[in-house]
């Protein structure tokens, strides 16, 4: 049986509070028994009654280990013997107040460390907590209570969490439990009641504490959609996305988006900037910095997209956080741009399903043209790619027309000039294919219209030959050139864009804003990447560790590069080297 423990890590279960005495202790020593009922091999490792009635009745028929007795400052205390716990192996362990610290000179500083390494074994524990604790939280609920707590628990050893319950109970009936003595003796009620247990107290400690468990749950609730490959938007709660284009109106979409998440109690608020695929932007970087700062400051997040298709990935990016509302600005198109296509609001609505409401939103730059205050870079888009295409297969075809109907005469040397103008058109418009049909398409019309003999595929005279032969080769270099200084001009500004936003999010980590699971978790979402994986060395000989990983289907932690879906090797060079 031992060994088969160690096969496995136990489960840990823990019950949430807001504050003492709503009942924590009492529901996990009644999920104790309700366990011992069942059969489980199941033992009492530390709990502590604090005088209550109640709660002393509910450890009557468990198995209770003996402390550890430690001498402190000339005094006796005892602790939790984690040693005697791991000797027994029990199955199940009960263990109060895991944020408690331990007295010094016990195996480990804090209780919750104990926690682990019974988990570790393979034992499940059931503990409790208090909101209070959680040490994201210390400043707030200082603010809150003016206590600080000097016993405090990592947000994320919580988290991890098999099972979180949440012991929740109304200020009002706390108040009276504790008046009735249920909770402090009878010497303190007063005292409390009027410090800590003041009912303004007791209610925003109740809001944190469901808060914190609903964004537990919904942690949950995507990893589940991952696994399981969930796109349709479950309603559970209000996520209003704005879609941001870099343009000033992004000010306005952003206050009437948080305005629509202050009507809803636990709405959320997410700004998205969808970038094009290949970096080229048209979005200023100081107005989507200001419009960060902006969502930031009214509780929401910023996100940056890199996506082909904008309405596509809005879209996605909507669907991938659940959200239930998208938020746009009104087109800054002039009436006559629509024969371009719909625009990202008109397809964003049509392609939203029923279960995504769409708000569009109007704003002072409504029909004052596309283009943003920043120049736009020179791209070869699809749009640009089939405009070549139909430069190159049409235009010339209907200059011929115009040509042979009217009959200007113009002279050889002006008919060749006039088709490559064509050509030339083809390439800076398509680039590299449709500049060499367009040169195949106008060299065989020369030919054929209106090089002597006419009408036929011979040429007569030689002269004509070369004017053909420089036609195709300049026809060949201008769409060269231009080929590849589209390519560059591409490259060049992915990696700008690329190293703006990994240099945000470094800043954001070494300012304290996030974590490194945070920083990985928008480099995943930024490129649109299955997981991620930071990898981490002493030296060149050492093998690779994974330091944070993180995963579309919610998954996280650290391990080894194989676990994280690295091929690093021991002497190459990988994300973790240098």
């Amino acid at each position: 049986m031992a060994s088969a423990l160690q096969t496995r890590r136990g489960k840990l279960r823990v019950y949430l509070g807001a504050a003492p005495g709503v009942g924590k202790t009492y529901s996990m020593l009644s999920e104790a028994h309700r366990r011992l009922e069942r059969g489980t091999d199941i033992v009492v490792g530390f709990v502590e009654h604090h005088g209550r009635p109640r709660t002393e009745v509910m450890l009557h028929g468990l198995e209770q280990m003996p402390r550890a007795e430690l001498a402190y400052r000339g005094a006796a205390l005892t602790e939790m013997d984690t040693d005697a716990i791991l000797r027994r192996a029990p199955a199940v362990a009960v263990v109060d107040e895991m944020a408690h610290t331990n007295v010094p000179g016990s195996r480990n500083a804090k209780r919750w460390q104990d926690v682990e390494e019974l988990l570790a074994a393979g034992i499940d524990v059931i503990s409790t907590v208090n909101i209070q604790h959680l040490e994201s939280l210390g400043d707030v609920v200082e603010s809150i209570t003016g206590v600080r707590q000097r016993e405090t628990i990592p947000d994320e050893v919580v988290r991890r969490a098999d099972q979180i319950e949440l012991v929740d109970m109304a200020p009002q009936a706390l108040r009276r439990r504790m008046a009735h003595g249920n909770i402090y003796s009878s010497d303190k009620i007063d005292a409390a009641l009027s410090n800590y247990f003041r009912p303004g107290n007791l209610t925003a400690l109740r809001e944190l504490a469901l808060l914190w468990t609903a964004d537990r749950v919904d942690e949950y609730l995507q990893q589940y959609r991952g696994e399981h490959n969930i796109r349709s938007t479950w309603q559970a709660r209000e996520r209003i996305v704005v879609g941001l284009t870099g343009g000033p109106e992004g000010r306005t979409l952003i206050r009437r988006a948080a305005r629509m998440a202050a009507k809803g109690s636990g709405s959320e608020l997410l700004a998205v900037y969808i970038a094009s695929a290949d970096g080229l932007t048209s979005a200023s970087p100081k107005e989507l910095a200001v419009q960060r700062t902006l969502v930031e400051d009214l509780g929401g997040t910023y996100h940056h997209v890199i996506g082909d298709d904008i309405p596509q990935a809005l879209l996605d990016f909507a669907r991938g956080v659940n959200a239930t509302q998208i938020v746009l600005g009104s087109s800054r198109r002039k009436a006559w741009q629509y024969v371009f296509g719909p625009g990202v609001g008109a397809t964003v609505a049509r392609d939203s399903g029923p279960d995504l409401d769409v708000h569009i939103v109007t704003h002072g730059q409504v029909s004052k043209g596309r283009g943003l205050p920043v120049g736009r870079a020179v791209r070869l888009g699809r749009a640009r790619v089939l405009g070549g295409w139909a430069t190159a297969t049409g235009l010339p075809f209907l200059l011929t027309y115009l040509m042979t109907t009217f009959d200007p005469n113009v002279g050889f040397t002006n008919d060749v000039l006039l088709f490559l103008l064509l050509t030339v058109c083809a390439g800076l418009v398509g680039g590299l294919l449709p500049a060499l049909a367009s040169a195949a398409v106008c060299s065989a019309l020369l030919n054929f219209y209106f090089t002597d003999p006419t009408h036929t595929w011979t040429i007569s005279d030689f002269r004509n030959i070369v004017s053909l032969i420089v036609f195709f080769a300049v026809a060949v270099a201008v769409a060269s050139v231009v080929n590849l200084a589209a390519r560059r001009t591409q490259q060049a500004a992915r990696l700008r864009a690329e190293s703006e936003i990994l240099s945000v999010l470094a800043g954001s980590v070494l300012r304290g804003e996030d974590t490194v699971e945070a920083m990985l978790e928008r480099v995943r979402e930024t490129f649109g990447m299955e997981s991620v994986a930071l990898l981490e060395r002493a030296d060149e000989r050492s093998p690779w560790t994974c330091a944070g990983r993180v995963s579309a289907d919610g998954g996280d932690g650290t391990g080894s590069p194989q676990a994280a879906g690295s091929d690093a090797g021991d002497g190459g060079r990988g994300p973790g080297a240098g």
